[in-house]
């Protein structure tokens, strides 16, 4: 049950769009939204500067933080939802953005963050910040794209399978949403080679099966392929599909060993045109 949703707002152009999908998503699951702001650690050690260099950086991010609360409040307004407005400065040396992002997290059921817009890059933000939030954060994250055609979420859904702890987990996190969907579609993906050990006899089946037993209106659709990476794979499934929601596992390798390789998890968050649902 999502009972808590946790939407950090940065200021990448896109904060009214994200609060008002996150708005309309938390209605529909009788949820609570609280929306987040975080004061970018200084590069420099705080504790270094000049006062008033000090009480410049809070002046501005003050600024900010009154934009970003008036995107959250006009993108909430017309929802019969409850809502919080937080905003945390955190400017000690031995923590980042992502840091006090998944802190905060960890005391809702669901994360929302925008997927990063290469056009207005964040410095002190990783590009693939959903993933990481994942990893850090222990609960589940959904991604808004930065260009997107805003329709209601969890209608027409996509599941990522290949039978790991983290697709796993995405798939219950996801259940609340899976529930209330029209159609669920569960996409095998990854090479054949050693698919029945991962899968059953029928690749997708056992998945399929656990699903509709908690009532969910389930498919099993075998993309087990090795001519084609996976996210592209999954991407395309999803738009076949015509999915408005994309679920799967986050970093099932070492995220080190994807940050060097590439990946699906990155390579998804990159190129996504729906919002994505993760969990590690």
């Amino acid at each position: 049950m999502i009972c808590d949703i946790l939407l950090y707002l940065s200021d990448d152009g896109h904060a009214l769009e994200h609060a008002k999908a996150s708005a309309a998503l938390a209605e529909g699951l009788s949820a609570r939204l609280t929306g987040l702001a975080v004061a970018e650690p200084l590069a420099a050690h705080a504790e270094y500067l000049p006062p008033e260099a000090l009480d410049r950086y809070r002046e501005a991010w003050k600024t900010r933080n009154a934009r970003l609360a008036a995107a959250f409040k006009e993108g909430v307004d017309s929802r019969a939802i409850s809502t919080e407005w937080r905003a945390v400065e955190d400017l000690r040396i031995d923590r980042n953005t992502l840091d006090v992002i998944a802190l905060q997290a960890r005391y809702a059921d669901l994360l929302i963050v925008g997927q990063m817009d290469p056009d207005r890059p964040a410095d002190l933000v990783p590009g693939d910040l959903p993933g990481q939030a994942a990893v850090l954060a222990g609960r589940p994250v959904l991604a808004w794209p930065y260009a997107w055609q805003r329709r209601p979420v969890g209608r027409r859904v996509i599941i990522g399978w290949n039978g790991s702890r983290e697709s796993a987990r995405a798939v219950s996190d996801a259940l609340p949403l899976l529930r209330q969907a029209e159609a669920v579609q569960v996409v095998v993906v990854g090479s054949q080679q050693g698919s029945q050990g991962r899968h059953g006899d029928v690749p997708g089946a056992d998945i399929a099966a656990h699903l509709a037993r908690h009532a969910v209106p389930v498919e099993a659709n075998d993309q087990t392929r090795s001519d084609i990476p996976v996210a592209d794979a999954l991407l395309s499934a999803a738009a076949d599909f015509d999915a408005d929601l994309l679920v799967m596992g986050a970093y099932g390798r070492s995220r080190l060993r994807e940050l060097v390789l590439g990946g699906t998890t990155r390579r998804v968050l990159s190129e996504m045109t729906l919002p994505v649902l993760l969990a590690h």
